[in-house]
């Protein structure tokens, strides 16, 4: 609650035009998102549709970058294997480790929730409910890795973003407004 209260402050004491670009920041963080962002900025006194719009700006463009550095880290991983599958089904001699060495319990029990949640609802689906229980950052860093395709990822994650954002800002502008 304190960084919420922190970016409240920011956006009541900086001036009107740099507002929004608050917003965007928080809208980049885990757990505020573009969700949590957006409430800010309205709560701040920003216009509901700028505070959605820059937060949704903000959430997005961390979430791609994510989805295309894991992407690539994924796919430079997958290319490694196979040279070294190569290596080996040609006569060399190359040391492996084993891939439990790399996870702990808790991670691979996270790894297995949201595997289950991915069999069973697909793209759309944990894109779109991820945010109900994951940042939608850790859901689309997660689908890359799965090895879903960046474009794919992006579409729906920008339909959660753009659908959970503007749902919250309906809320907090309605609230907000019937205060005043």
């Amino acid at each position: 609650m304190n960084l919420i209260e922190t970016f409240q402050g920011f956006v009541a004491q900086v001036p009107e035009l740099v507002q929004p670009l608050i917003v965007a920041l928080a809208g980049a963080i885990p757990f505020i998102e573009g969700e949590g962002a957006v409430s800010i900025g309205i709560i701040g006194g920003i216009n509901p549709f700028v505070a959605a719009i820059a937060a949704i700006i903000g959430n997005f463009l961390c979430v791609a970058v994510l989805v295309i550095a894991s992407s690539g880290a994924r796919t430079a991983i997958v290319n490694r294997s196979r040279s070294r599958q190569a290596v080996v089904a040609g006569g060399g001699a190359v040391e492996t480790v084993p891939a439990d060495s790399a996870g702990s319990d808790r991670g691979s029990a996270r790894r297995e929730k949201f595997q289950r949640a991915f069999e069973r609802y697909g793209v759309p689906g944990v894109s779109l409910l991820g945010p109900l229980l994951l940042p939608t950052h850790f859901t689309a860093t997660m689908l890359a890795a799965s090895g879903v395709g960046k474009v794919r990822i992006l579409i729906w994650q920008a339909v959660a973003i753009v659908g959970w954002t503007t749902i919250v800002a309906v809320i907090v502008g309605g609230a907000v407004y019937a205060i005043r």
